[in-house]
């Protein structure tokens, strides 16, 4: 007798059912799929107690006649393809042809629908799978499926499910990911028989800060691009947008939601330091590739894509997000603040504005470039040096426009002049004083405040810089271009310098010595454990070159046991950190433009290599809430 049987196909919809519907938000996702595939322009979708009562997806798409209506419950059936090479050229959304019947294994199923040209409609009635009734019924062109008291025949897997809350939580978030995916479809959403919404109008944005809160679509970042090889558009948050979680990146392929680590780490690292550690950016992004290049046949739920060229996929994906991200101006703005008396009559005049400290806006002004701002500090900057003269706007440099900016970033360009640690120890009394002497004081409107900060009147409000960042991030970007580049960056001493190193730091200076040899270090051995300095790089202020290779080695030990940055990220950052002016430093006039300057020809001026603001924007109408002016 065989001990091997066939198993009833009752008994095997209620297996499968186990892969495709593991909660109400699965017969959702498969309901709304369905909708979208059938060339559907409005979609409705009801749930009653999270869905375990009832989900409802309503359709006015092509609908199905008599015959196509009894077949679509059967397993393995499906209008999306018909043999094995159609899987390498997909279109649709489904196309396994399990989810129906899947879902009508494990409750009660019904089902009408009528095609634009027939007068009446079908109705079919499952009950754990089995057909109790077929019949016409009077419905609108399309389709409605209802499918009541899920997994009411399986009380082990209805038992598992997670409270309303969690289940409709889950629910919602499947019909937001379609709703954002396809802004040509009409949406309507009830709970309860509540309505949650109803987008009649196809403007994303509306939808997006529906979902994400007001005005949160103007804080975004758009993305575009089109190649031969791939083409991806969508919207990226600023790093002040970040959150711990990343249920707030929808990353969609060829308009198939998906969730993938690769594309995840690609988006995370093109933020680099903008971002706080574990936390992720927003990101709403449409990737489309030709259908051979991906496999969507790879996860019961089809939540998971592969790429045929992974490498390139992932590359340009980073490179696209990275160029869109870094031409941002991501200085932060400081929010509204006011003081709160005792007095309550006070408190009460001024109870729109009731919090007593400064604080960072979780959604920040309308996006703009770092072309942008630059041109309002240098608008902010000009002053009069004579009755009726004024410095004029002529000065829209390379600075002022993006262009120049990508030019400058691509190529290494050696500055005409060098800001050097040594520039900072001269005291700029002189200057200030010798420029008070004249008739025509000038008000250049950049002040150094406690040789800590610089602050600077721009267009818009002030700005506010800390000069040890600001010049880290200076040399940082400087010094990998150096070591990337092999471009000169060596100056010889006059007298060598002499240093004797501890045997574990002769071990880190062993390891680097040849990255320190690009960046401009020229460096000889003597015995086990002395160093030779006879040339430095030309930012290292005379007098200090031992100290610097010893707080460099230092540095680099440290960062490599607890960052584990890569070789010559490291390298960078420890000689950016430890070469930097210092706070305290007095610095000139001149000292600070130029220092401005070569901050706003970075890749990134708004945080230092390790993480910190380098920028804080303070606007006009900020410094009015304030002082309570609005």
């Amino acid at each position: 007798m065989p001990r091997i049987n066939r198993l009833p196909d009752i008994v095997a919809n209620k297996i499968s059912a186990g892969e495709v519907v593991q909660r109400p938000a699965s017969v959702v996702k498969e309901l709304l799929e369905n909708a979208v595939d059938a060339g559907a322009t409005r979609i409705t979708v009801s749930v009653k107690e999270a869905g375990k009562q009832l989900v409802q997806v309503i359709d006015n798409g092509e609908g199905m006649d008599e015959e196509d209506a009894a077949r679509c419950v059967e397993r393995f059936a499906t209008s999306k393809i018909s043999s094995a090479e159609e899987l390498d050229a997909l279109g649709t959304l489904g196309f396994r042809g399990e989810a129906l019947a899947s879902i009508s294994a494990v409750s009660h199923f019904e089902i009408r629908t009528r095609r634009g040209s027939d007068s009446v409609g079908i109705q079919l009635r499952y009950e754990g799978g089995e057909p109790v009734e077929k019949g016409m019924a009077a419905c609108d062109p399309g389709t409605m499926v209802s499918v009541r008291n899920l997994f009411y025949n399986v009380p082990a897997r209805r038992k598992f499910l997670k409270t309303n809350a969690t289940e409709f939580k889950h629910i919602f978030e499947s019909v937001k990911t379609q709703v954002l995916a396809y802004p040509e479809i009409q949406w309507q959403m009830f709970n309860d028989e509540q309505e949650l919404f109803d987008f009649k109008s196809t403007d994303i944005f509306e939808r997006i800060n529906f979902f994400f809160g007001e005005d949160f679509a103007e804080s975004l970042i758009e993305v575009h691009e089109d190649n031969d090889f791939l083409s991806l558009h969508g919207y990226v948050g600023k790093p002040t947008m970040q959150k711990r979680q990343k249920s707030e990146q929808f990353i969609y392929v060829n308009r198939r939601v998906i969730q993938n680590r690769m594309l995840s780490q690609a988006l995370q690292q093109a933020y680099g330091e903008l971002l706080i550690e574990r936390h992720s950016p927003f990101a709403l992004l449409f990737l489309r590739l030709d259908t051979q290049q991906i496999d969507v046949n790879v996860h019961p739920s089809k939540l998971e894509v592969k790429f045929e060229d992974e490498r390139s996929v992932r590359t340009m994906f980073y490179t696209i997000i990275k160029k869109a991200v870094r031409s941002q101006d991501f200085s932060p703005d400081v929010g509204g603040a006011s003081f709160q008396e005792g007095n309550q009559d006070f408190s009460r005049r001024r109870s729109e504005v009731n919090e007593a400290r400064l604080e960072y806006h979780k959604i920040p002004s309308a996006a703009s470039t770092t072309g942008a701002l630059y041109n309002e500090y240098r608008d902010g900057d000009r002053y009069e040096k004579s009755p009726g003269k004024t410095i004029v706007s002529e000065q829209k440099d390379m600075f002022a426009q993006e262009e120049m900016f990508a030019a400058e970033r691509d190529h290494f360009v050696e500055p005409q002049r060098e800001l050097r640690r040594s520039d900072f120890v001269q005291a700029s009394e002189g200057i200030v004083d010798e420029d008070l002497q004249g008739e025509q004081v000038p008000d250049p409107k950049i002040w150094q405040l406690h040789n800590k900060y610089i602050v600077c009147q721009i267009k818009t409000g002030l700005m506010v810089i800390d000069q040890h960042v600001a010049h880290e991030r200076v040399l940082y970007e400087r010094a990998v271009d150096i070591m990337d580049n092999n471009v000169p960056n060596s100056q010889q001493l006059l007298f060598p310098q002499k240093v004797d190193l501890k045997s574990w730091e002769f071990e880190v200076f062993e390891e680097i010595c040849g990255d320190l040899e690009r960046l401009g270090f020229n460096l000889s051995t003597l015995g086990t454990r002395t160093v030779m300095i006879e040339g430095v790089p030309q930012d290292v202020r005379s007098g200090s070159e031992a100290d610097i290779l010893q707080d460099m080695i230092q540095e680099y030990q440290h960062n490599a046991e607890k960052l584990k940055l890569e070789k010559r990220e490291n390298l960078a950052k420890s000689y950016s950190c430890r070469n930097a002016i210092m706070t305290g430093q007095k610095l000139s006039i001149d000292d600070m433009r130029s220092l401005i300057d070569r901050l706003f020809a970075t890749k990134m001026p708004y945080v230092c290599p390790h993480g910190r603001p380098v920028i804080i924007r303070i606007s006009l109408g900020q410094l009015d809430r304030m002082f309570g002016r609005k």
